[in-house]
């Protein structure tokens, strides 16, 4: 029989749908599970989209232009003008949702080998997206105890090599909610301009920031317009996942050239997405002020109760929709699969997210999970009961006997 690729057998599995045939299994033995585990939203779609969408008049169904619609390029330009980021419709490319924005920026740029470094956790797809592109990540690790804060600016250095061509970061972030400050990205800017790196920022979630805290976009940071490469979706922003548009975003003329022949290659993106997608530029401010209220309540809700439950530690995130969350458990693949095969409490159950897949370090992420908190109230209060409940019978549960040292139920 045929060998599978290198690549095959390589590319890591997501640590978010990984364990979907165990919930599926539950499902049809009757359990009720309160999906915790990823980032889809349970808000509605606006109807300023979905009514554009119902109301096409298209006779046929054609190819669009392998950048996008120039009428949805332009107005996305005055859509990010609006948050200072001053790019024309030639500076972006629609792609099909951020996945491809990510993997077509990292073909434009980066050569088989080439360095790239990420503070981890980071968002468990850039590992399988590095695997397909031969780009090699370089973690940088940020701390649990910090709210994962951007690691010190010397550690970024420390990793630095002849093969190091880039640096990425994810702001606001996934899995853990950081809101990067503008001193932070002041940072990585000297960084950038010393070593001459691209700098490569994934923004999807700057709809959603916090407790009157700042968003500041690296499109904001002055004298590097040439290394950046700005990444972006819909799907967060409108409750949109499943319309699969993106954008790549960057006036660096030689990287959007570039950009565009690998977007030729898979010829247009989503005519639909893309009509839905322009359509929601018109969504009132009101939908999006109600929306960061409700994840706001859900927020300060769910950190509250994890704060609450004995052995369990979780620090506020400003930002996004997510946050990880250190349990007193021995293997967080172990915990979430369990508690979808052998935990019940009044036939319910939560499903979250191995933190493990959100290093690339090794054995990194073992007591840590990532929650979403993409469900409403109600639903989160009874997920967090099965949580804590759990916890309690949990047979891999760790007990804090000292300072220094842990059992094991």
């Amino acid at each position: 029989m045929p060998k599978i690729s290198h690549k095959g057998e390589t590319m890591p599995a997501s640590p978010i749908r990984k364990l979907v045939p165990y919930a599926e299994t539950a499902k049809k033995a009757g359990m009720k599970i309160y999906h915790l585990n990823i980032g889809q939203p349970d808000i509605e779609t606006p109807d300023t989209m979905m009514d554009a969408i119902r109301n096409s008049k298209i006779k046929v169904l054609e190819y669009s232009h392998s950048a996008g619609f120039e009428s949805y390029r332009k107005k996305l330009s005055d859509y990010y003008k609006s948050f200072r980021i001053n790019v024309e419709s030639t500076d972006i490319i629609i792609t099909t949702g951020g996945s491809e924005a990510i993997s077509i920026a990292m073909m434009s740029c980066f050569n088989p080998g080439d360095e790239l470094i990420v503070p981890e956790p980071f968002y468990a797809n850039y590992n399988g997206f590095s695997c397909a592109s031969d780009v090699v990540i370089r973690p940088v690790r940020s701390y649990i105890e910090t709210g994962f804060a951007l690691p010190p600016v010397s550690e970024f250095e420390k990793l630095i090599t002849p093969k190091t061509k880039g640096i990425m970061i994810c702001n606001p972030g996934n899995p853990t909610g950081y809101l990067y400050s503008r001193e932070e990205l002041e940072l990585l800017k000297a960084l950038v301009k010393k070593y001459d790196l691209y700098l490569l920022s994934d923004e999807v979630y700057r709809e959603f920031c916090y407790d009157g805290k700042e968003y500041v976009s690296v499109m904001h940071l002055e004298g590097i317009d040439q290394n950046i490469i700005l990444l972006d979706s819909i799907s967060k922003r409108y409750s949109a996942c499943g319309a699969r548009i993106g954008a790549l975003i960057s006036k660096n003329k030689e990287v959007m050239a570039a950009a565009l022949k690998f977007a030729q290659a898979r010829l247009s993106p989503p005519t639909f997405g893309q009509i839905g997608g322009e359509a929601a530029l018109a969504t009132p401010k009101s939908y999006f002020e109600k929306v960061n209220k409700e994840y706001m309540a859900r927020r300060d809700f769910l950190i509250g109760a994890l704060n609450k439950m004995e052995g369990v530690f979780c620090p506020k995130p400003s930002g996004a929709f997510y946050c990880i969350a250190r349990l007193p458990i021995d293997n967080s693949d172990t915990f979430c699969q369990w508690l979808l095969e052998k935990f019940s409490h009044n036939k319910e159950t939560v499903m979250l997210a191995p933190a493990t897949g959100f290093y690339s370090s090794k054995n990194s992420g073992m007591d840590e999970v990532r929650i979403a908190y993409v469900l409403n109230l109600e639903d989160l209060k009874k997920a967090m009961i099965c949580l804590d409940e759990a916890l309690k019978v949990y047979p891999g549960r760790i007990v804090e006997k000292s300072s220094s040292a842990k059992s094991r139920i």
